[in-house]
């Protein structure tokens, strides 16, 4: 079915990514909102002895059904950073990441206690009161009730992202060094690694030394508000400081360091500072950056050479295989290299410049990696039709019609073989 022009795929390949703007019906009574993010459910955990909130926010182009399971990322606190990574996607999926399941986890409740990763009674000098510590058992939690409730009700993968900001960002670089295999992705915005002394810090460069983490990526951040006393501490002079007020920042950058020390144990990691930005304001531009620099393996390549009619039929067979095995690789299982849509259009493309070994190519591409739908079949038979080979067009315009109850498709077959 012949969906794409060639402007809009030059459009598309240019731009290496799908805008998904949800449609808002205008002057309705029931419309209160712009926009709502996050479908409200929750579990009952043995674990927390307590029901816990989950948002769940699914990718644009989800269809419920269609047999396709995505990606999913954990979201600590998701009542304030679903919406932004929900943002973020809406303009970067299908380019630049992939589209994937959101869950945000509410902290709203028993926040310190869950996100903290030891149990301490006072701070800097003051009394501590607030229940504290239990990181290892939320951690059980996620493993033991929440991984299952949802890899059960939602169409998830295993391949799995951790998003955390401050006490979160603590949680995530524990998660990370500890139990590694729980995430393969790990974004720690602004962690509090300064909590009890460091304690993590100091337990990180024992495990950072002796543990493998190949396979694993972590974005840690740090805002630019080192000292909030003093003005002249800059991140040049911050390690020369040894006040409690640069505690935060220092820890942070011993932690960068020490990753930095440790580069043998296969740990993929980046790390930025931002300093135009404090504390509460550095989740913004840590998640847009943070999710871009985790999933920069998934970005497109060699566009230039799909919009070249010159590019030879090997040369862009061989670009859409590498591409299915680097995707293979980094998920641990089969994923389409490219939309759908773009191997249609490119068909497409192909056909009415009448490079016909090219344009079957590419839908012949569409066929293996998307041997469900319909659209593609449909695609071939025309690409056949179009060359005067009756039979095979009919052949894969029944192969279309067998796999859905739209009429286009009875009434393209009924069409084809009453000529």
């Amino acid at each position: 079915m012949k969906s794409n022009r060639n402007l809009r795929l030059l459009i598309y390949i240019g731009c290496c990514v799908i805008l998904h703007f949800p449609g808002v019906s205008q002057n309705t009574n029931q419309q209160k909102y712009l926009e709502k993010t996050g479908i409200l459910d929750s579990l009952y955990s043995e674990r927390l002895s307590e029901y816990r909130k989950i948002y769940i926010q699914f990718p644009a182009d989800y269809n419920p059904k269609a047999n396709k399971k995505y990606p999913v990322a954990y979201i600590l606190d998701g009542e304030v950073l679903l919406p932004t990574v929900k943002n973020f996607q809406n303009f970067y999926s299908g380019g630049f990441t992939p589209e994937m399941i959101l869950v945000g986890i509410s902290n709203a409740t028993h926040r310190t206690r869950d996100l903290t990763i030891s149990e301490i009674t006072e701070k800097y000098g003051n009394s501590f009161p607030e229940e504290n510590g239990q990181a290892e058992n939320f951690t059980a939690f996620l493993e033991e009730e929440l991984f299952p409730f949802i890899d059960q009700k939602y169409p998830v993968t295993t391949y799995r992202t951790l998003i955390g900001h401050s006490y979160g960002g603590l949680f995530t670089l524990n998660t990370l060094v500890k139990h590694p295999d729980l995430f393969t992705n790990y974004l720690a915005i602004d962690p509090s690694l300064d909590w009890d002394a460091q304690k993590l810090l100091k337990e990180s460069k024992v495990k950072l030394a002796q543990n493998n983490y190949a396979g694993k990526n972590l974005f840690m951040s740090l805002n630019g508000q080192l000292d909030m006393q003093n003005p002249n501490i800059s991140l040049e002079n911050v390690m020369q400081d040894t006040t409690n007020f640069t505690v935060f920042a220092r820890s942070n950058i011993e932690f960068s360091n020490l990753l930095k020390e440790n580069a043998a144990n296969g740990l993929t990691y980046n790390w930025k500072f931002y300093p135009r930005d404090i504390h509460g304001t550095v989740a913004f531009p840590s998640i847009m950056d943070g999710l871009i620099a985790l999933f920069d393996w998934f970005q497109m390549e060699n566009t230039a050479k799909f919009n070249s009619p010159d590019t030879s039929v090997e040369e862009l067979s061989d670009i859409i295989s590498h591409r299915a095995k680097k995707l293979e690789n980094h998920f641990g299982y089969q994923v389409p290299p490219y939309p759908e849509e773009l191997l249609n259009a490119l068909g497409y493309m192909s056909l009415d410049m009448e490079q016909l070994i090219k344009s079957k190519m590419f839908f012949e591409f569409g066929i293996e990696f998307y041997p469900d739908s319909p659209n593609v079949y449909d695609s071939m038979s025309e690409f056949y039709e179009r060359t005067g080979d009756d039979e095979n067009a009919i052949q894969f315009a029944e192969k279309a019609n067998s796999l859905s109850n739209d009429d286009y498709f009875k009434e393209r077959l009924q069409k084809l073989k009453q000529q």
